[in-house]
């Protein structure tokens, strides 16, 4: 999982990846930036193998899983920490504090017109 700040926007880029192990036709991004709906964000596929997902998240506490092809749950390995869902799993949870939004960012247009961009939903 990488962060980073958006440059005046009081918001985190945060690419949410999944390695190529995880064989499925569909991943998706479930969480509480979502209300837990298991299509609204769907993960896309690297050429690698590997999927990612890149979202702009205010400061908080999220927490989220990934769905392959809407039947298997799995963690991300990269997860700043682990919670209890209360369903008998672990949810992976990303933490985002008020001083990464505010730090030294870029503008992440600059990304993009610069062809810095991973091509990941930006």
């Amino acid at each position: 999982m990488k962060k980073e700040a958006i440059k005046n926007s009081g918001k985190v880029s945060v690419i949410f990846e999944m390695s190529a192990e995880i064989e499925a036709e569909t991943l998706a991004l479930v969480g509480d930036f979502n209300d837990w709906d298991q299509t609204a964000t769907l993960m896309k596929r690297r050429k690698d193998g590997s999927w990612a997902r890149n979202l702009r998240l205010d400061p908080g506490t999220y927490r989220f899983r990934f769905l392959a092809d809407g039947v298997t749950w799995h963690n991300a390995w990269d997860a700043d920490r682990y919670e209890p869902s209360g369903m008998g799993g672990d949810n992976s949870v990303v933490e985002i504090e008020a001083q990464q939004a505010t730090g030294p960012g870029r503008n992440i247009l600059d990304k993009v017109t610069r062809g810095q961009g991973d091509g990941v939903n930006w």
